[in-house]
């Protein structure tokens, strides 16, 4: 394994499914995470996902967005449980998959990956899964007193129910997901509206959720100028 990610292998075993359209890329990431220490299943189509997730379950679903069949993911049955999954492309495709995968974690990097940033990703999807600072509790996800359910939308701070806008609750999850983690502009507007919609947008959007869940002390969303924007506790 290449020395700049030895010091991301933090696999502990758990099982993860990758569906990745090209046999190239699908057997390099199968192979590096494999090495990573985790135990790899592959899939080759939608259909197909839908049928490894029933014959055993598996932590996180990494699939490529172009994989084929993809669209008949959410017409082949859901399965009983909540895999999170990392997807390759825009997070504009996600939705499509909630029917099948359930509300379970989700995350999306940008093609041509890389691979430090697909094994970063896992790891902290996992991480917010079952354990650590987000957590979660049922099928809803916290942060010290913010608290925020997929199966209900619903988003709420200590005893206050939040109103937020679709695009809104979208980007207020995507950086509890991803709790002390620095988002870029490019990376929110993606993962909110599936293109990049100018900067503007995004600092209007920002703000609006900002004052929604920041009027409790203390704040929880930051700001690292020049660098993007943070969902934890000040540093």
């Amino acid at each position: 394994m290449p020395a700049d990610l030895q010091a991301s292998v933090r696999g502990g075993g758990q099982h993860l499914l990758v569906a990745a359209g090209e046999p190239d890329a699908a057997e390099l990431l199968a192979t590096t995470l494999e090495l990573a220490g985790y135990r790899i299943g592959t899939a080759d189509t939608g259909p197909d996902i839908a049928r490894r997730l029933r014959e055993r379950p598996y932590q996180l679903v990494l699939v490529d967005a172009e994989l084929p069949g993809l669209a008949d993911l959410a017409r082949v049955g859901a399965v009983a449980y909540r895999p999170a999954v990392l997807l390759l492309a825009g997070c504009a495709v996600l939705p499509r998959l909630v029917p099948a995968l359930g509300a379970g974690e989700r995350d999306c990097v940008t093609k041509p990956v890389r691979i430090a940033e697909v094994l970063a990703r896992i790891q902290v999807l996992l991480r917010t899964g079952t354990s650590g600072d987000p957590g979660r509790r049922g099928s809803a996800l916290h942060y010290a007193d913010l608290v925020l359910d997929d199966a209900t939308c619903r988003v709420g701070r200590g005893s206050r129910t939040l109103d937020l806008s679709p695009a809104e609750y979208r980007l207020l999850r995507h950086l509890l997901v991803n709790a002390h983690k620095v988002l870029s502009k490019e990376q929110i507007s993606q993962c909110v509206w599936g293109e990049f919609r100018g900067e503007n947008a995004i600092e209007q959007l920002v703000s609006r959720v900002r004052r929604k869940v920041d009027r409790d002390e203390p704040a929880l969303i930051h700001t690292r100028r020049g660098f993007g924007y943070w969902l934890g506790d000040a540093v």
